[in-house]
């Protein structure tokens, strides 16, 4: 399955052939499309790559993202597709809750944890605070 991957902090004026290189250094099977301006031409400063599966993505990512290519840093990351209608992202259409709880990899994510694994920085404090009143409650009988 392909994978499509976000290609940001691109300069407005750079040879593709250059930037087809350091990606084809990294493996074969990317391919790389630049979003440009429709008036003038010229770049817009990012663009998409397609990778022919994960592990590539991943390494594509490993090597590529930070790298200096034209006086800037890229950034590179696996893309989030977007709704066409709103640009929002693709799971949030149709009233869907982006906070809801879902299944990732057999496991449930939840609204007050990042990527499964630890509480969300910015909630951590009041995460702290109910838990502890919670471990205070006593159950009446």
């Amino acid at each position: 399955m392909s994978v499509r991957l976000y290609v940001g902090n691109l300069p407005q004026t750079f040879d593709a052939k250059e930037l087809e290189a350091l990606f084809t250094n990294v493996g074969e099977g990317v391919r790389f499309k630049t979003v440009t301006d429709r008036e003038t031409g010229a770049c817009r400063g990012f663009g998409f790559a397609n990778v022919d599966d994960q592990k590539l993505a991943e390494t594509v990512i490993e090597q590529l993202n930070g790298r200096d290519f034209g006086g800037s840093s890229l950034r590179i990351e696996i893309s989030e597709r977007r709704d066409a209608r709103s640009g929002a992202p693709a799971e949030r259409r149709n009233g869907a809750n982006p906070n809801a709880a879902r299944k990732a990899n057999n496991k449930v994510v939840h609204a007050d944890t990042v990527d499964g694994e630890s509480p969300d920085p910015r909630w951590a404090g009041e995460l702290a605070k109910l838990k502890s009143l919670l471990a205070n409650q006593t159950v009446g009988v």
